[in-house]
């Protein structure tokens, strides 16, 4: 039963376990929704670096340059659908 738990949970769940791991009380997560803008709610460059770090250790994936833009995370969703394009390679 628990493996169906995780498999629901899915990359968004991990994306924003990470997240909240990576930028701590820097910003108020409780408050982020998918499409929340992360820039909006506090992040910045030094906070994205290490979100990247923990993202890439969390789901063994490296980002490509062409991902490492302000775009790429400055939501759950697009966080989200960038990791499950890497997973899919």
């Amino acid at each position: 039963m628990e493996d169906t738990a995780a498999a629901t949970s899915g990359p968004a769940e991990r994306v924003r376990k990470v997240l909240l791991s990576a930028l701590g009380a820097s910003v108020d997560v409780s408050r982020v929704g998918p499409g929340t803008d992360l820039w909006e709610a506090g992040m910045d460059s030094l906070l994205s670096v290490s979100l990247l770090v923990a993202l890439e250790d969390e789901f063994d994936v490296e980002f490509p340059d062409e991902l490492l833009t302000r775009e790429t995370f400055s939501s759950v969703e697009r966080i989200t659908a960038a990791v499950s394009t890497l997973v899919e390679e």
